[in-house]
């Protein structure tokens, strides 16, 4: 292995360091792209510089950027997007895991442009097929009494007004999360801590517990095997509801099952869903039990985007495309090829600490020695030179420290083997 241990331990003292470390290049024999049938049009816009300077002038400064020089991204299809020069790149993070049928898929850009060529916009005060179609296609997709669907905006309002259902439902206020640093293990000892909380730190008696069966900013964690299950049993004898996030793993992500929460053996009494139900649309939803759902009837709930026509048609497409193409089978085969990969790299570098997930879900964790110290510096220019070669990954876990590779539902193998070569090149040059 080639790192410079030396300097990894002590850390990079500037970013001039971290330049001169980039700048070493990358040789003629690096890895090239798959071909791919497309031609992007030849863009006339705004350049980098001047978007950059005009979005720190205009936007607000919470807003982070990834790359030491941003990536001016003006065009997408499929698995890859374009820069403003035509350069192409390999999408593996899938616009923060929402593109999922693939960027500009031609049946949801035609369900969407059909509906607003049609009407843009109405609200739930006047009756439209769209919502309906897509609710009892949502519907079909849900386990057990899950068969009440509540449209709404994003992850974020999904998952509020989940929680606002379980306190009303309850009469309780209280609600469990997980912590970010959770990291698998024994799911008896994981429960117990959700009851000694509940014990020692409640009255008694919670509105719910809500919970990723894979953690995605958390670093691509899945729960350990069972623990849903004590948990779940441990929230509804103290009288709250279990609510599971799909936000990141459903919709066949994870090639074993449509919803992360059936690799838990479990049925949830509220799901909460976004991201790629739109495949890049503002869109989410909750479904729960209508005797869950009879509770909201108490007051009025009213979204005024949630479902409208557009997002509901475009929704509706998606679903249909995941079940027509075979995504879920589709990314169990060649996230079962990428993992076997990135495994077997996994031997050849010791920075590569963990590989896990399941289909098209996965995290690389990067460490710097025995002990798995995060490789906080060595991600951040191994993290630049994928950029270089062509490949967009995210970074997660509590230190970073983690490559998400959470690519849309059409990555191919041969994508998967050119990830692997770009991870290994880049590696092998530190």
């Amino acid at each position: 292995m080639f790192l410079r241990r030396n300097l990894w331990r002590s850390g990079l003292r500037s970013e001039a360091q971290l330049r001169e470390l980039l700048r070493r290049g990358l040789s003629s024999a690096s890895p090239s792209l798959p071909p791919f049938d497309h031609q992007p049009r030849p863009y006339k816009g705004m350049l980098a510089d001047e978007v950059l300077e005009k979005r720190k002038k205009f936007l607000g400064p919470s807003l982070f950027y990834y790359y030491q020089k941003p990536l001016n991204i003006v065009e997408g299809k499929m698995q890859y997007l374009y820069d403003e020069t035509g350069k192409r790149y390999l999408d593996a993070f899938a616009g923060i895991v929402t593109v999922s049928c693939g960027h500009c898929h031609p049946d949801v850009v035609n369900a969407v442009v059909e509906q607003s060529q049609l009407l843009q916009h109405t609200t739930t005060i006047y009756l439209h097929h769209a919502i309906v179609e897509f609710a009892e296609a949502l519907a079909s997709k849900m386990p057990g009494n899950l068969k009440v669907v509540y449209f709404v905006n994003s992850g974020t309002e999904a998952n509020e007004l989940a929680m606002l259902m379980a306190r009303m439902y309850t009469g309780n206020l209280g609600m469990i999360a997980l912590r970010n640093a959770y990291h698998g293990g024994s799911a008896a000892r994981y429960a117990k801590e959700v009851e000694d909380h509940i014990n020692y730190g409640t009255s008694g008696n919670v509105a719910g517990f809500i919970a990723e069966t894979f953690q995605g900013v958390g670093g691509a964690v899945e729960l350990a095997p069972g623990y849903l299950k004590l948990v779940y049993d441990i929230v509804r004898k103290s009288g709250g509801v279990c609510i599971a996030d799909e936000v990141q793993s459903g919709f066949g992500r994870t090639g074993s099952h449509y919803w992360g929460f059936e690799t838990q053996g479990v049925i949830p009494d509220i799901v909460t869903m976004a991201k790629g139900i739109g495949n890049g649309l503002p869109l989410g939803a909750v479904v729960t039990t209508p005797e869950i759902a009879s509770v909201m009837s108490k007051r009025i709930q009213f979204n005024t985007f949630g479902g409208n026509p557009v997002c509901s048609a475009g929704g509706l497409a998606v679903l249909k495309v995941l079940d027509k193409e075979k995504r879920q089978a589709h990314c169990a085969d060649v996230g079962f090829q990428l993992i076997d990969r990135l495994r077997t790299l996994q031997q050849k570098h010791d920075i590569i600490g963990d590989v896990r997930g399941r289909g098209l879900m996965l995290g690389v964790e990067l460490v710097s020695d025995k002990d798995k110290t995060p490789a906080k510096a060595e991600a951040a220019v191994l993290f630049e030179k994928l950029k270089d070669l062509g490949v967009l990954v995210g970074k997660g876990g509590l230190h970073g420290n983690v490559f998400r590779i959470k690519p849309p539902m059409c990555f191919t193998k041969q994508d998967a083997d050119f990830l692997v070569d770009a991870l290994d090149y880049a590696i092998s040059r530190l």
